[in-house]
């Protein structure tokens, strides 16, 4: 029987697709992950990675023991769901949303766990593709998407209508908006910013606007917490949904200017058919629908 540690260190390494952000969500050291991975090979009888540079691939009997580990891991969270009295503050949950999203909500499930002790919430960021697959295999309790998924086994609760915005510094001077004037400011670039340009831009300047690919980049960013920073030191604009925006500390800094036309994402919370009755994930289910009210009705 392969070893349930070194199985889900490896089972983890395979969804993160790195080393170091392994050892981070585990709590380990980098050289403990690598440890347990050729311990698990040893196991095995077989290499279960291939490494190039930085990156890797899994092998075929790598892509055999992580269908293996997902697999147990499943099995492993129901049968804790079948032992476990139907709790509302008893239990693990995790949830799997966007960055935004993520960085937005955590603060509200901090203040659940306050008054449930005994109630675990992880809260993962990753791609919308990604959550619904993970939701799926049952990786991930509850998902929050921007696009209501249509598969047989999954059930949909809308949470809030969430208005993409156009973030500029609070020293923009009048409420004019036009992309010559954007342009010279430049644009604070991140992972979603291009697609939110194409979405609001073509909207409001249909014939102005040739793509995000010809907006003038001022800076990138990929974390995102750190996107605003730039607007609010006067070096760019961005896009962002309401709850990218909502948590940055220095508010005073920014401006937000409505366009004529607006965009809007629809989020859902997402779950496998049945499991929105079980009671800690219907609470935190309700607790989200109930806080992201303020981001917009759904």
């Amino acid at each position: 029987m392969l070893n349930a540690i070194w199985l889900e260190t490896f089972t983890t390494l395979c969804e993160v697709g790195h080393f170091t952000r392994t050892a981070e969500r585990l709590g380990m050291t980098q050289p403990g992950v690598s440890q347990h991975l050729r311990k698990l090979e040893a196991q095995v009888g077989k290499p279960l990675i291939l490494k190039d540079g930085k990156s890797f691939t899994l092998t075929p009997a790598g892509e055999a023991v992580f269908d293996l580990g997902k697999s147990r891991r499943a099995e492993e969270r129901a049968l804790r769901d079948a032992i476990s009295a139907d709790d509302p503050k008893v239990g693990e949950l995790r949830i799997g949303c966007s960055g935004s999203f993520a960085m937005w909500v955590y603060p509200h499930l901090l203040k659940a766990m306050q008054d449930a002790p005994e109630l675990v919430i992880q809260v993962i960021a990753a791609p919308q593709a990604s959550i619904i697959s993970q939701v799926l295999e049952g990786a991930f309790d509850l998902g929050v998407v921007s696009e209501k998924p249509d598969h047989p086994r999954l059930e949909a609760t809308p949470l809030a209508r969430e208005e993409l915005c156009l973030v500029l510094p609070a020293t923009y001077e009048g409420d004019r908006v036009d992309l010559a004037r954007l342009n010279a400011l430049g644009f604070v670039g991140h992972p979603d910013g291009y697609a939110y340009a194409d979405e609001l831009f073509a909207l409001n300047f249909p014939q102005e606007y040739l793509g995000s690919d010809r907006l003038r980049l001022r800076t990138f960013v990929n974390q995102i917490g750190q996107i605003p920073l730039p607007v609010a030191q006067g070096l760019g604009y961005t896009i962002l949904p309401r709850s990218g925006i909502d948590p940055f500390p220095h508010q005073d800094a920014l401006k937000i200017l409505p366009l004529p036309k607006r965009r809007y994402h629809r989020l859902w919370s997402i779950s496998r058919r049945g499991r929105s009755g079980f009671a800690r994930i219907a609470a935190v289910e309700a607790l989200m629908k109930h806080m992201a009210q303020a981001l917009g009705a759904p």
